[in-house]
């Protein structure tokens, strides 16, 4: 495997034994579902239906959410456009490695950019990756305000935040587009389980 441009020269990839003996071992394959919106549009909801439905249906899993990875992985960064780049790589990063070990991974991210959300595709490589856009208007965001942000960004209590006094770039061609506005959450969670159960189904076990 090449090493990323800009590593010291002295770093080798240290070889491991095949992923699919692990992912035979599980009888899955792995996915990154990588869920975007605004604030309010309800992602994390999503992630938490879809993550339960998968295990439900005997699927391994995990969940990155963003507001738990800055308080743990992510904690030293703020919301600069500088750390939030690398609020996405860090998180593309650790999906990635899930993945590999297996999991089918979904992450939960505001992610605004678009350029952002194609660096963590690049990260995903061979695995699997949905761009999934929580479709849910501003509007809507603002008032269901289930954290308060959007009144203290109103009121310039919160600087840079995603809709308000910074932008955010919607998907122009995700690979699901999924509507909360006047739908349930299973309703709206349906087609991402479906994709989800698809994509993992058991791969054979190729190692030589």
């Amino acid at each position: 495997m090449t090493l990323p441009a800009g590593l010291p020269s002295n770093l080798t990839w240290q070889p491991l034994q095949p992923r699919e003996r692990r992912w035979a071992q599980m009888g899955q394959r792995p996915a990154i579902a990588w869920l975007t919106g605004l604030s309010g549009s309800g992602k994390s909801t999503i992630a938490d239906a879809v993550d339960r439905a998968l295990t439900e249906a005997g699927r391994s899993t995990m969940v990155l959410d963003g507001d738990n990875l800055r308080q743990g992985l992510n904690r030293d960064l703020g919301f600069t456009a500088a750390d939030r780049i690398e609020n996405i790589r860090r998180a593309a990063e650790a999906a990635r490695l899930m993945a590999e070990a297996g999991l089918v991974v979904i992450v939960s991210l505001i992610s605004p950019f678009r350029v952002e959300r194609a660096a963590a595709r690049a990260i995903a490589g061979d695995i699997p990756f949905l761009e999934v856009f929580i479709d849910t208007p501003l509007s809507v965001c603002e008032a269901r305000d289930p954290k308060g942000l959007y009144d203290r960004a109103r009121a310039g209590k919160i600087p840079n935040f995603t809709g308000i006094s910074a932008p955010y770039e919607a998907p122009t061609e995700p690979d699901l587009a999924l509507q909360t506005r006047d739908h349930a959450v299973t309703e709206s969670a349906q087609p991402l389980i479906a994709a989800l159960l698809r994509l993992s189904a058991h791969a054979p076990d190729r190692s030589a």
